[in-house]
Order: C-alpha cells, then sequence, then structure tokens
C-alpha cells in the first residue's frame, strides 16, 4: 500500500503543454486476489499555474467529484518474488468527473527492498467521460490527457 504515490498528467493548448502532478496517488495490490485500486483527490494536482488549477478543479467539478479512481484486477501473469521488473496488464474500471468507463491499462511491476514498485501509464479522452475541453475563444485544451502513475507499495 502506498500513501505517497505520484501522479502527473500531460496536456496542451495550441502552441503550449503543462504538466500536473501530485504526491498524493493511494493506492494497493492485493497480491493475493490481484485487486488494484488506486485514487487521488483531484484537489491536490497542481500545475504550477494558480489560475489553471483552479480553471481544472472547476472543469472537473472536483466538489462534486474529488476523487480520480483506478479499481481493476492483474489480468497477466505476475510472480511477486521476481527481481526483475515485470509487464503487467490490469483491467477495471478509471472513474473521473462521475463517469467510470471499463479499462485495459499496461504497466511494470517491480520487486524493491521497500516492497513492490508500480508505473502505469494511458491516455484519456476528456469528452469519454463528459468533460468539456476548457479554453478561451478558438484556444482549447487537448481533449487528449496522457497520465502516468508511479508508486512504491509497502506491505501492510
Amino acid at each position: 500500500m502506498t500513501k505517497s504515490g505520484h501522479v502527473e498528467f500531460d496536456s496542451s493548448v495550441p502552441l503550449h503543454s503543462f504538466t500536473g502532478v501530485s504526491d498524493h496517488l493511494v493506492g494497493k495490490i492485493t497480491v493475493t486476489d490481484s485487486i488494484v485500486d488506486f485514487y487521488v483527490d483531484v484537489n491536490t494536482l497542481k500545475t504550477g499555474i494558480d489560475k489553471r488549477d483552479n480553471d481544472m478543479l472547476k472543469t472537473l467539478k472536483a466538489q462534486e467529484y474529488p476523487f480520480a479512481e483506478f479499481y481493476g484486477k492483474i489480468v497477466s501473469d505476475f510472480k511477486p518474488i521476481g527481481v526483475q521488473p515485470q509487464k503487467v496488464t490490469v483491467e477495471g474500471k478509471f472513474s473521473v468527473h462521475g463517469v467510470s468507463k471499463q479499462r485495459t491499462i499496461a504497466g511494470t511491476l517491480k520487486k524493491v527492498k521497500e516492497g513492490i514498485h508500480v508505473e502505469a501509464s494511458w491516455t484519456l479522452n476528456m469528452t469519454d467521460y463528459n468533460i468539456k475541453p476548457p479554453g478561451i475563444l478558438f484556444y482549447r485544451v487537448s481533449e487528449r490527457i496522457d497520465i502516468s502513475i508511479s508508486a512504491t507499495l509497502t506491505p501492510n
């Protein structure tokens, strides 16, 4: 389990890109049944510009939907005793902005001294989650958002 994993997203508007980050990713993997559950309070995401952060929280309706979460199961082979990084496939639901969608996400698990280190990334299309890309005049944030997570999970 972790309470201090790292999550980030990359987005862009015409002629400019930006990254949002949070080190408040909470998650766990239950090795016995391969259950995976990760979530982040979207209010902890920061892009480095307060106005952009406020606009992002309004767009996500963070007061009403404060969490983004993935809940699923590892569907590929995983041997928690191996020392080499292992590619895994996880199937489950990603939820944000009050909408849940079935997702298949590829990631890597690696046994480390502290437990298991996990890394995963995927691309989200905002309109799939009923999120209208914000913008000014003709300039809109790209509908496609690249998301990545990184966390070291320690045994309970």
